[in-house]
C-alpha cells in the first residue's frame, strides 16, 4: 500500500495515539510475549555510554555481534566496545554461549545495574535474547530516550520449536532483495522457517541446471513484461545460497515446496509429454489450464523429479523438502487416462486416489535417497474407511500440514496415531491471503474468501485446548501467503502485519501468558516501528477503543 504523505501522517498520529493509551514500560512492547519474565525492583538503570563494553566468546564475525552494535545504534545512538571473553567494566553487556542451558533457542537475558547478560545454548538463542532487548528498548521510550534500561530478568524458550510463514512467488515472482526484506520482518518476531513456494500452475521459479527449460519457459507467463516480477522471475542457485545464508544468519530456515503431482502445468508447459494420455496434446497456459496433473505410469517423470529433488536436495540445507501433494484433480487426469487405469488394473486397486500411493513412493524414494524428509499437505481424500476404520496412506516419514477448514481436529487424532508428525496450518486461523475485514480488497473478491481478522488469528491454540500428551506430534506452525491477489511485497507485507504478530504469539507463548487486551497494547509500538522502517501494514481500525 503507498501512502500519501497527508495519509501517513493520520495513520502515525492513529497508532501513536493508540499507543499512548496504554502504560510504557520495559514490557510494552515484548512480541511474542516471553514464557517467564521477572521484574527487578529496588535497583538502579543499566546505563549505555561511550564506555560500555561487550564481554563475548563469540567468534568476531558472529552475526550476533553486528546485531547488538546495530540495535545500540538504532535505539540509543551509541556503539559499544568490543571487548574479549575477560572485558569487564561498571557497563558491560555479556553476549556468550553456555552450553549447560537447555534448549536450542532457550535464552536467559538478564538487566542489572551494571551488566546486560544474554546466554543461550546457541547463537540462535542469543538472536532471540537480542531481539527481546531490542523490543525492550522499543517499548520503555522514556528511559531508552536516556540510554537507560529497567532492570529485568527474562528466562525464554518457545512452546513450539517450528514457527513458520509461507511466501509464494511462484505465482507473483518476488525479487530476491524483497523476500530478504521480508526475513528482516519475520526475524524481529522469532519466525524461524520460510516456506518457499518456488512451483505451481502459474510458475517454476528455481533454477534446475539439468533441465534449464524449467525457467525458460515457466518462470515467464507473461513474456511481454520485464524479467523480475510480478508473473515473470526465478532464482538462480547462486542468488538462491545467497538468501539461504543470509536466512540462516537470523536463524531462518528456508524450505522450498514443488508442489506435485497437481499444481504443475509450469512443468507440463516444458515437458508435455509428462502429462497423461489425453493430456499430451492440450495447450499448457500456465495460470488458465489449472486442472492437469502429471501421469502416474510415466518413467519420465521419475527421472526427471529424481533429476529436480538431487539439485534441490544439494542447494538447500534444511533436511526437509515440501512436494505439496494437495488438490490433485484426479478426475480429470488419472481417471481418463490409459497408462494410469493400466496400472491400476496391475497394482489391482479400485480407485484411482490409490495411485497416489504409488506416485510418492517413487517420489519419496528419491527425496530419501538424497537425505531429505518430505513434507505434504495432508489430504483427508487419502485416507481409507474399509470396516469403519481410518487406515492413513501416509509414509509415518512424512511431515503432514493441516490446511483444510473445519478438518484439523481429525488430522491432531489421525497423525497422532499412525506416528506422524504435524504443523498446523488451519485456513481459519493461518491463511493471511485471507481479507482481513469484510471488503477488503483485493483479496475480498479473490474466490469468496473466507475473512480472518487479527482476533481470530490471535485466538489460535496451535494444541487445539489437547493436553500436552494428545499434542505432542506438533511441530509448530505455518502462516501462508498464497500469491494469486499477492503482487509484490508491500502487499505480502500488508497481508502480513498485523496478523502475522498474533500467530508469532501462538507459536511461541504458552496458552496461560496469552491476552487479548495485553497482545493488542504490545502491538501498536511494533507497528509503529514496522511503519517507520518502511514496511507495508494494515491498521487495524476496528479494534482500537473508542
Amino acid at each position: 500500500m503507498i501512502f500519501s504523505t497527508k495519509k501517513l501522517k493520520l495513520v502515525s498520529l492513529f497508532l501513536l495515539t493508540a499507543a499512548c493509551s496504554f502504560g510504557q514500560s520495559n514490557t510494552s512492547a515484548l512480541l511474542p510475549l516471553p514464557n517467564h519474565i521477572e521484574q527487578i525492583t529496588g535497583k538502579k538503570n543499566f546505563t549505555i555510554t561511550s564506555q560500555t563494553t561487550v564481554k563475548t566468546n563469540l567468534p568476531k564475525q558472529a552475526f550476533c555481534l553486528f546485531e547488538l552494535q546495530r540495535i545500540l545504534r538504532d535505539r540509543v545512538g551509541q556503539s559499544a566496545i568490543m571487548g574479549g571473553f575477560t572485558a569487564s567494566g561498571n557497563s558491560l553487556i555479556e553476549l556468550s554461549t553456555d552450553p549447560g542451558i537447555q534448549g536450542k533457542e532457550h535464552y536467559v537475558l538478564d538487566i542489572s545495574e551494571n551488566k546486560i547478560s544474554i546466554k543461550g545454548a546457541t547463537q540462535d538463542a542469543l538472536f532471540y535474547g537480542l531481539k527481546t532487548l531490542d523490543q525492550i528498548l522499543l517499548g520503555d521510550v522514556c528511559n531508552t530516550a536516556n540510554k537507560q534500561i529497567t532492570p529485568i530478568r527474562i528466562d525464554d524458550e518457545p512452546r513450539f520449536g517450528y514457527r513458520a510463514l509461507m511466501l509464494d512467488p511462484a505465482r507473483h515472482f518476488l525479487p530476491v532483495e524483497d523476500v530478504k526484506f521480508y526475513i528482516d520482518q519475520m526475524a524481529k518476531y522469532k519466525y524461524n522457517v520460510l516456506q518457499l513456494h518456488l512451483t505451481d500452475d502459474q510458475g517454476w521459479r528455481v533454477e534446475i541446471k539439468k533441465h534449464p527449460g524449467l525457467t525458460e519457459t515457466g518462470a515467464f507467463r507473461n513474456p511481454q513484461t520485464g524479467p523480475n516480477g510480478p508473473d515473470n522471475g526465478y532464482y538462480t542457485q547462486q542468488q538462491l545460497k545467497d538468501l539461504i545464508q543470509y536466512a540462516a544468519d537470523r536463524n531462518v530456515e528456508i524450505i522450498p515446496e514443488l508442489d506435485i503431482p497437481g499444481h504443475t502445468v509450469a512443468v507440463l508447459a516444458t515437458y508435455p509429454e509428462l502429462g497423461c494420455t489425453h493430456t499430451d496434446t492440450i495447450q499448457k497456459i500456465m495460470g488458465k489450464t489449472v486442472d492437469l496433473m502429471l501421469c502416474a505410469n510415466n518413467d519420465k517423470v521419475y527421472t526427471v523429479y529424481d533429476d529436480i529433488i538431487k539439485e534441490i536436495a544439494e542447494l538447500f540445507p534444511s533436511s526437509k523438502i515440501h512436494l505439496g501433494g494437495d488438490e490433485a484433480v484426479i478426475e480429470k487426469n488419472w481417471t481418463k487416462c490409459d497408462r494410469c487405469q493400466s496400472l491400476m488394473k496391475q497394482l489391482g486397486y479400485t480407485k484411482e486416489s490409490q495411485l497416489m500411493n504409488y506416485f510418492f513412493d517413487k517420489i519419496l524414494a528419491s527425496v530419501r535417497k538424497y537425505g531429505k524428509e518430505p513434507i505434504l499437505w495432508c489430504e483427508l481424500d487419502n485416507i481409507r474407511m474399509p470396516a469403519n476404520e481410518y487406515l492413513f496412506d501416509y509414509p509415518k516419514d512424512a511431515t503432514l500440514i493441516t490446511w483444510r477448514a473445519g478438518l484439523t481436529p481429525k488430522c491432531i487424532e489421525l497423525t497422532a496415531k499412525h506416528g506422524n508428525s504435524l504443523i498446523m496450518a488451519p485456513g481459519e486461523y493461518t491463511y493471511l491471503d485471507y481479507p482481513q475485514l469484510k471488503g477488503d480488497l483485493p483479496e475480498f473478491n479473490n474466490w469468496g474468501m473466507p475473512v480472518t481478522t487479527l482476533e481470530t488469528c490471535y485466538q489460535f491454540d496451535p494444541g487445539y485446548g489437547l493436553p500436552a500428551a494428545q499434542h505432542a506430534h506438533i511441530q509448530g506452525i505455518c502462516g501462508t501467503l498464497w500469491g494469486e491477489a499477492i503482487k509484490d511485497i508491500n502487499r505480502v507485507t500488508y497481508m502480513t502485519f498485523p496478523r502475522g504478530l498474533a500467530l508469532a504469539e501462538a507459536g511461541w507463548t504458552q496458552m496461560e501468558y496469552r491476552d487479548w487486551d495485553s497482545f493488542k497494547e504490545r502491538m501498536y509500538p511494533n507497528l509503529m516501528n514496522l511503519m517507520k522502517q518502511g514496511v507495508s501494514i494494515r491498521i487495524p481500525f476496528e479494534i482500537v477503543p473508542r
